[in-house]
């Protein structure tokens, strides 16, 4: 089992740039089965924004889920003000 998995601008983007994206979604589960973002998450998400306005791919949301019904959207939080 994966306890933790850091995400790398070059990941998170290569996929964006190969389609020529103008804009960026991402998500991942938390099978602790609580929703709300970790610190890690909320610390990847910022660099993953300050990534995406360099290279000209705005980052849209990034939603943690668990396997049940829930979710939580950090866009839906107001984060990308």
């Amino acid at each position: 089992m994966v306890a933790a998995s850091p995400s790398h601008p070059r990941e998170a983007f290569r996929p964006a740039l190969v389609c020529r994206a103008c804009a960026l979604i991402v998500l991942h589960n938390h099978p602790s089965g609580a929703a709300e973002p970790s610190a890690s998450d909320v610390e990847v998400t910022k660099r993953l924004t300050e990534a995406g306005k360099l290279l000209g791919i705005d980052l849209l949301d990034h939603v943690t889920f668990t396997f049940g019904k829930n979710f939580y959207s950090l866009n839906d939080r107001k984060f990308f003000k």
